[in-house]
């Protein structure tokens, strides 16, 4: 009987036991769950308030506002474009910015606040009325991932108006009619990027803009800042540092104001100096009134209009900024410590990628780059020591005072677990990590809200971006990535406006002479040289005898009008500069045969330019087996020890032995400036080697590995050198390599970024003849082995070769110097006649051209008569001194 009731005690402590054990775990469940809690549901921010924005933070390309939606036209198709191209074919020359009435430009204390959708409409009827206003923005980045237009100043003659875009962001289209009427004119200042925020947050597309920076290019101002202008035609001083303030407050301060409201009041008055300006430097140039310089500025005006804003599109995400920071911080770094850095920088620029769309933040708001490089390095055991780092590293990060955050943001201390976790999973498909992490977020159940910037993450993208886990899904990806890389490639490096202008000179006489561009004919009005003879499309007379005539030198490509099209497929929304003769041959050419040829430069687009490039490439190598010429400098040696090699030798033999690639020279030399106390010793051995038969095998310093590496350096080479981290060249005498009492120390060299007081050049003559680009690329002292010949007696004699100093001997220059100095010498002028149409051939059998300028031609010959006073005329060159 006690023992059963021994048991049963036993029973009823064992359950009190478990249902304790029970509602703990359950309470520290909840406890784990509210400390999780998103900080954005306590911090709503202004812009949760927008019922519906344009551009959200997925993945998915941004749409353009679409006219007529019964067409099919491009979603990126500008949607004014007509409207644009009216105004720049059919500029009126009449502009009047301000009423000669007004003499008073003094900034009052009365202005407008427009914060509701009737007071907007308000505005609208007053610039329907007007034929001219002023627009600047102020814009929010810290705390939005794309940045939004926090306001919007206009400015008439009369009334400055301040545009709440934060409490009327869904009103804004009110606006939209009146930005896009082509009879009323804007004025902004560096509109570039105005443009493509209004288009970005409203769909606003601006139709005739006159750009107060531009003006100032085309007047050749000093300087085009809108800080400078204010002073220099208002006497009034500004504060740009206000520029970086937080503009989504409300109420704005006093200062903050006043600074919106300068930007946008001064900046009529200001256009209407610049106006008299133009049309001053037009009575100027004799030219009454007919070429107006004015609507040169305004075409360059209109033609930002024509932008259009785009989403920055990478192949996974964070992948751009991961790729920065690595090369940035990895110049003096091992191996070993590279592979582990890169993972997790690719790991943590991804997670603040993922983490900036979900909350609605920028990149440097959720983590900075100093905080990423410190938990790339230092690897933290708990979530405490990983705060520490963030906090630690956020101190050097350079914010306004009124933006400064005093440690990690609160996106990290949000999600500081799942933080950790990502660095210390050392498998794992991080595809599937990030999914979870989302999911954890913004899904069912997630942590954080859902709001309409993050919502098409989900319910769109379904981070297809980041989940490629199947083959196909990867072809698809690389594809795309592909074509984004295309479209950036042609982003950057088309032309950006039109190339020819078909505009036309004429000789006093009335005969053609060239087509040209606008710039050309300027430079004829300026100077007084010419007089304007008609304006659409311009055209000028030259007020002076010309030396011969295109059609009497058999040159009728040169009184063709050209379209701005590419000559291989008709492609003419992009287009680049293509030169049929590679520029390596071209710059060797005698000078009265390249200067003022523009028949080989063509326009392609970028699929016929790569084909082009292709085929030049191919035949680059031909022409070296053919004339026996490699395309690269095969080997370099030191001709103060060449002399001494030669004169124990018996012939020249040793001679072509010794010597090393530039390549190699210029490698080793620099592996061993960086890493050479921390290389294994066989490694550094071979390395040595390699410079010693540079340096005819003697021993080498520290000084030798820094002449070696600047052996065969363009001026362009050595600047970039000049500025890349992980190595100085200070020539301290001190030899790079251990010695005994120093072989576990750390390195001599010092891997601070080199700057022009690291090298010393007037200390030492040879060190001065490295760096002097005008003694040549080439140092006195280095020398091709190609250039050693042999006497009749079998000793070796050596040449010193004469290089251009703008040339590399990494590239192709050196190759295409002797081509065409051996062209010369055998086949004279007429070698390079028919050289040129060897390349006009290639070209034409590769790209099949359909779109050609008329008067293009392969056996097109270049003769050109030159005036007796040109310095293009052939008669009057130097003949070269022979040494």
């Amino acid at each position: 009987m006690e023992l059963h009731r021994k048991a049963k005690i036993a029973l009823v402590v064992a359950s009190l036991a478990a249902l304790t054990i029970y509602f703990t775990a359950r309470r520290r469940r909840k406890q784990r769950s509210v400390r999780s809690s998103c900080y954005l549901r306590d911090d709503q921010k202004p812009q949760y308030a927008f019922k519906r924005v344009l551009a959200d933070n997925s993945y998915s390309a941004f749409k353009h506002l679409k006219l007529d939606m019964n067409t099919d036209n491009d979603v990126n198709s500008y949607p004014y474009e007509s409207e644009i191209l009216s105004l720049l074919e059919n500029s009126s020359s009449e502009f009047d910015f301000i009423s000669s009435e007004r003499n008073d430009f003094t900034l009052s204390d009365t202005y407008i606040w427009v914060e509701t959708a009737s007071q907007l409409e308000e505005l609208v009827d007053v610039l329907n009325k007007e034929t001219v206003f002023a627009v600047d923005t102020e814009q929010h980045s810290l705390r939005s991932f794309l940045g939004f237009t926090a306001l919007v100043q206009i400015s008439t003659d009369k009334e400055d108006y301040l545009v709440d875009t934060i409490a009327l962001h869904d009103s804004m289209s009110l606006l939209r009619p009146v930005f896009a009427n082509s009879h009323i004119c804007k004025v902004f200042h560096g509109a570039d990027n105005d443009i493509l925020w209004l288009q970005r947050d409203f769909h606003i597309y601006v139709v005739n803009l006159f750009d107060t920076a531009k003006a100032c290019e085309v007047l050749s101002k000093p300087q085009k800042s809108l800080a400078y202008l204010l002073e220099t035609y208002c006497g009034v001083a500004t504060n740009k540092m206000l520029q970086r303030e937080d503009w989504r407050q409300r109420p704005l301060s006093e200062e903050m104001v006043r600074y919106a409201r300068t930007d946008a009041h001064y900046l009529l008055h200001i256009a209407n100096c610049l106006l008299s300006e133009l049309k001053q430097v037009n009575e100027n140039s004799s030219t009454d009134g007919k070429f107006n310089f004015l609507l040169e500025a305004s075409r360059r005006s209109n033609m930002i209009c024509l932008q259009l804003y785009t989403k920055e599109t990478e192949g996974s995400p964070g992948e751009s900024a991961a790729s920065s920071i690595c090369y940035r911080h990895l110049n003096s770094q091992l191996n070993s410590f590279k592979t582990q850095f890169q993972d997790h920088v690719r790991r943590l620029c991804a997670w603040r990628d993922l983490m900036a769309r979900v909350h609605d933040e920028s990149l440097r708001y959720v983590l900075s780059d100093q905080a990423i490089v410190a938990l790339a390095t230092q690897m933290s055991k708990n979530t405490r020591e990983l705060y520490a780092t963030i906090a630690q590293a956020d101190l050097n990060v350079d914010l306004s005072p009124s933006l400064l955050l005093p440690g990690p943001s609160p996106v990290v201390c949000s999600h500081l677990d799942d933080l950790h976790c990502l660095l210390r999973e050392k498998s794992g498909d991080l595809d599937n990590i990030f999914l979870g992490i989302l999911q954890n977020c913004i899904g069912s159940n997630g942590s954080c809200p859902l709001s309409i910037f993050n919502y098409a993450l989900l319910v769109k993208y379904n981070l297809k971006m980041m989940t490629i886990s199947k083959k196909n899904d990867r072809r698809n990806a690389k594809k795309m990535s592909k074509k984004a890389s295309r479209e950036l490639f042609v982003q950057k490096f088309s032309c950006k406006s039109p190339v020819y202008h078909n505009c036309r000179i004429y000789a006093n006489d009335g005969r053609l002479l060239c087509y040209c561009d606008r710039r050309k004919l300027e430079w004829y009005l300026r100077r007084e040289l010419a007089e304007l003879v008609d304006d659409d499309p311009p055209a000028i007379k030259i007020l002076f005898e010309p030396k011969g005539r295109p059609e009497d030198e058999g040159n009728d490509f040169y009184i063709q009008s050209k379209k701005n099209i590419c000559v291989g497929c008709g492609e003419g929304n992009h287009y680049l500069r293509y030169r049929i003769i590679p520029s390596c041959y071209r710059i060797h050419f005698p000078e009265h045969l390249k200067s003022h040829r523009s028949h080989d430069i063509v326009l392609l687009c970028v699929d016929c330019h790569e084909v082009a490039h292709a085929a030049a490439e191919k035949h680059k190598r031909d022409l070296a087996a053919e004339f026996g010429i490699p395309l690269f400098v095969r080997r370099v040696v030191d001709t103060k020890e060449a002399f001494d090699l030669v004169e124990s030798s018996d012939s020249a033999t040793n001679f072509q032995e010794e010597g090393v690639s530039p390549l190699e020279l210029r490698t080793a030399a620099m592996a061993l400036l960086r890493h050479g106390p921390r290389m294994p010793p066989k490694r550094q051995e071979e390395l040595m080697l390699v410079v010693m038969r540079y340096y005819g095998r003697r021993e080498i310093s520290e000084e030798d590995l820094e002449k070696a590496l600047l052996v065969g350096m363009s001026p362009h080479e050595r600047r970039r050198l000049q500025k890349k981290k992980g190595i100085a060249l200070k020539h301290s005498g001190q030899h790079i390599f251990p010695d005994a009492e120093h072989q576990n120390g750390a390195c001599s060299i010092d891997s601070s970024t080199m700057t022009n007081s690291s090298i010393d050049a007037d200390a030492d003559p040879d060190v001065n003849n490295h760096l002097n680009s005008d003694n040549g690329t080439v140092p006195e002292t280095c020398l091709p082995c190609g250039e050693v010949k042999v006497s009749d007696n079998g000793s070796a004699i050596t040449a010193q070769p004469k290089f251009n100093p703008k040339l590399s001997l990494l590239g192709h220059g050196p190759h295409g110097k002797q081509v065409v100095d051996h062209l010369l010498a055998e086949y004279g002028e007429d070698g390079i006649r028919q050289f040129c149409q060897r390349w006009r051939q290639v070209f034409v059998a590769a790209i099949q051209p359909r779109f050609l300028p008329a008067g293009w031609d392969v056996n097109h010959s270049g003769k050109r008569d030159f005036g007796e006073f040109s310095v293009y005329n052939s008669i009057k060159q130097l003949s070269p001194t022979i040494e």
